[in-house]
């Protein structure tokens, strides 16, 4: 996902997958990068709780491959200079940007304490002055998480991936990391996969310079994350292509609708079939391979995490109280009013565009008092069509009401619930992408120390046109083959093989 909410998301995000990458080549004309898997002991408990290809032969493209570490985060190795120097990087389709620690300075911070004391942490610095293809850029650079930032200065070197050489590429040499995101996580640096539009500075990213540079013929990548904790094999990122043995039937394509993370329409998120009704406005997501889990708008994880049994959550008064003084009136307006404007008709929500609603101490009060409103009148509707009693939409909605998931915190379920869990399904383009909840919940442990954590998590992240996004991460790419064509700015999905 993009750089101003990428380490919120990260910290959170209840897996980890450490990729060590083995450069192969393979007759069928790309290479391939293979990843080792990492056993989760108790030392990496609270890396798991953490949240954050495929190139081959000249002209060709090629293939890395990845390790599956918890089935949440996907790693892979790369090598920088002349002669070469290696780290580990997230292959990340929601950043652009590429970086890497140096060796060179080290202002005070956790991570210099840590990267010198313990090996558990970020390890790999680059040494400019080991390189003699090193040339110095020197332009200032900065990038700021939601739990943390990186700072430093361009440089200028080879880069090599999956057996390919970018020539000259320009990348963030980060001389100070600051933030708890960085505190456990294992990987060295971040390679951004998205488009230039997401952090346009004037460097042009790896993954363009690896077609303008002529190393791939076509302007598409996909992965391939294997699910299979068993296997050694953890996935496949492709460059220049698609490997037919890792899908089964054709991509349903549909196209980028704004550059700059990989984002398109989705039409309908449905429970065991039943429509949510949440997407009748339009719903909009990004395929983000830097994110462990499923995220979306409190609305809609709300329902979902309810549905499925989750415990916990916060009790929210506002919610509440706006049931106890409008719910009667939401409720006799649903029919006839349409559901978007009955929140400004009642005063709570600005009446096109203008500031008329009901008075209260600040601004930030009055939006949320909105958005909480918007979000009773979309549980209500969802009920009706349903054609629930009076009685069992109040108490629906005031059951959301006393159990709101914290934004960017996971939520427990009952572990002996699983099997009887619903189905969850996306409507993308013309067909439905359904999660059951083998692949929505996350197991850690065994036995009766074993916790079972829901992949939906709330987050409202605002992106244009102006309302909130789904994040489709490694919950959901795992799942389904995902195939990016920069060529023809479309995104493919298909089940995975």
């Amino acid at each position: 996902m993009g750089t101003m909410f990428r380490a919120a998301v990260i910290i959170l995000f209840l897996s980890s997958i450490l990729l060590q990458l083995v450069f192969s080549e393979s007759n069928d004309g790309f290479v391939r990068i293979g990843l080792k898997k990492f056993k989760l002991d108790e030392n990496n408990r609270i890396a798991a709780r953490l949240t954050l290809q495929i190139l081959g032969s000249k002209n060709d493209g090629g293939i890395v491959k990845l390790t599956n570490f918890m089935e949440k985060q996907y790693y892979g190795e790369i090598s920088i200079g002349t002669p070469p120097q290696k780290f580990t990087v997230m292959f990340d389709t929601g950043s652009s940007k590429m970086w890497i620690p140096s060796s060179r300075r080290c202002y005070l911070s956790r991570w210099c304490f840590y990267a010198r004391r313990s090996r558990t942490y970020i390890r790999n610095k680059y040494d400019a002055r080991r390189s003699r293809t090193y040339k110095k850029n020197g332009t200032s650079a900065e990038i700021h998480y939601d739990s943390g930032s990186i700072a430093g200065r361009f440089s200028q070197d080879n880069v090599l991936v999956g057996g390919l050489t970018i020539k000259n590429q320009d990348f963030i040499e980060a001389t100070k990391l600051s933030g708890s995101v960085f505190d456990f996580t294992k990987f060295d640096g971040i390679l951004g996969l998205g488009f230039r539009e997401l952090f346009d500075c004037g460097v042009v990213p790896v993954w363009y310079n690896m077609m303008n540079q002529g190393l791939i013929q076509n302007p598409v990548f996909s992965f391939w994350l294997n699910r299979n904790t068993k296997e050694e094999e953890g996935g496949e990122l492709v460059f220049g292509g698609i490997d037919p043995k890792h899908h089964k039937g054709d991509h349903t394509y549909v196209p980028v609708t704004h550059k700059g993370y990989w984002q398109f329409d989705m039409n309908d998120v449905s429970i065991n079939g039943q429509s949510i009704g949440v997407c009748k406005s339009g719903c909009s997501a990004i395929a983000d391979s830097g994110t462990s889990l499923l995220s979306g708008p409190m609305t809609a994880i709300t329902m979902i995490n309810h549905e499925i049994g989750v415990t916990g959550g916060e009790v929210n008064h506002k919610c509440k109280s706006i049931v106890e003084e409008y719910g009667q009136t939401i409720l006799k307006m649903l029919p006839r009013e349409v559901a978007k404007k009955i929140c400004s008709l009642i005063g709570l929500c600005p009446i096109n565009g203008t500031k008329r609603m009901k008075k209260s101490n600040n601004r930030r009060t009055s939006i949320s008092m909105c958005n909480t409103c918007e979000m009773i009148v979309v549980w209500m509707e969802s009920q009706l069509v349903r054609n629930q009693t009076k009685n069992d939409i109040f108490n629906y909605v005031n059951k959301l009401c006393g159990s709101l998931p914290i934004p960017y915190q996971a939520s427990d379920v009952d572990c002996s619930q699983i099997s009887s869990m619903p189905i969850v399904s996306f409507l993308i383009g013309a067909r439905n992408f359904t999660l059951s909840s083998k692949e929505y919940i996350w197991k850690i442990g065994e036995g009766a120390d074993q916790e079972c954590i829901s992949g939906f998590l709330s987050i409202d992240v605002v992106s244009p046109p102006y309302k909130p996004f789904w994040i489709f991460g490694d919950i959901f790419m795992a799942r389904y083959h995902t195939v990016f064509d920069f060529g023809k700015s479309i995104i493919g999905f298909t089940d995975a093989a």
